[in-house]
């Protein structure tokens, strides 16, 4: 990994479990923050979870928040990429730059309509070409998002 800033995931009010240790799992391999916002579907001590994670807990960087505005307050430079199907750009045409947090919200109804309303701008999508699915799985499309972040600023090659 290189001297530039870790990303930062953000899970807003995630609620399955292996989803969120599979998440921690990229957050250890990559270097990235992981950040959980209140309420949690689960209990950060869950056994499922820390099976999806493994043993790569204690690589991972955690914060867990009350809600999505004390990140806001915490991170008032901070840049935010907002993860949705209810977005229409992109993903690809994001302009990540390391540091930056990608927020992904609570599986079964993703980011608050008023969250995506406040910021159409830093809204973006991963496409769905073939049209028969909604979405992809939360951690699949945690993956898919910080890769390309990474491969973008270089992280990876």
């Amino acid at each position: 990994m290189s001297d530039a800033p870790p990303f930062n995931i953000v899970l807003v009010e995630p609620e399955i479990p292996p989803n969120t240790g599979n998440i921690a799992r990229l957050c250890a391999a990559t270097g990235t923050v992981l950040h959980l916002v209140e309420p949690l579907g689960f209990s950060i001590d869950d056994r499922q979870l820390k099976r999806a994670g493994l043993d790569y807990w204690a690589s991972v960087t955690l914060r867990v928040w009350q809600g999505l505005d004390q990140i806001w307050q915490a991170f008032p430079q901070g840049r935010f990429f907002y993860l949705s199907t209810k977005a229409c750009q992109s993903y690809l045409a994001a302009d990540f730059h390391a540091g930056d947090f990608i927020v992904f919200g609570k599986e079964t109804r993703g980011l608050p309509v008023d969250v995506l309303a406040a910021h159409p701008e830093s809204a973006f999508t991963i496409p769905m070409p073939a049209g028969a699915v909604r979405s992809l799985n939360l951690s699949t499309s945690a993956g898919v998002v910080l890769y390309e972040a990474l491969r973008r600023t270089g992280q990876i090659v």
